[in-house]
């Protein structure tokens, strides 16, 4: 070891990761949780958990507004996303993305401080982005290319 390097140790060990979760590359845990329903089993590998999370931080650290992913069943998707989006993290400063994929569904809202940015216009570039990889059978894909365009056309001039 050079002098000045540093040792980063995970707060905890990988293998001792519960499921449905990852070590980020920066030691941080980014875990699934599913709401109002039993615990499944996660949706995704650990290689696309990490992936999610870099794209939400990503999305997050470029429009200082928040970004969440539900994906879920519901009799009626658009009621539920609308019941949701005050229950998320920060809702007032946030974005949820909510997938649906027994309903073949995608809902997007923003909250009240991220709607003038998080406009209908810009929200649709994401449900747009999200069907092409959706219509391809890549639900991971789909989910971070909405994340992606939104986030861009809200730093967009």
């Amino acid at each position: 070891m050079a002098s000045g390097d540093v040792i980063q140790r995970p707060a905890i060990a990988p293998e001792n990761l519960p499921h449905g979760a990852a070590l980020t590359a920066s030691g941080r845990v980014s875990t699934v949780r599913v709401l109002g329903a039993p615990f499944e089993g996660a949706p995704f590998t650990e290689q696309d958990l990490i992936t999610l999370d870099d794209t939400l931080t990503g999305a997050i650290r470029a429009t200082k507004v928040r970004f969440n992913v539900y994906i879920g069943d519901a009799a009626d998707p658009v009621a539920t996303t609308d019941a949701l989006l005050p229950t998320t993290p920060d809702a007032e400063n946030s974005v949820l993305v909510a997938v649906y994929p027994n309903q073949r569904s995608i809902e997007i809202r923003s909250g009240r401080e991220a709607a003038d940015r998080a406009t209908d216009q810009v929200l649709q570039l994401g449900v747009t982005a999200a069907v092409s990889a959706f219509g391809q059978g890549n639900l991971l894909d789909g989910i971070t290319s909405a994340v992606s365009v939104i986030a861009n056309a809200m730093v967009a001039p």
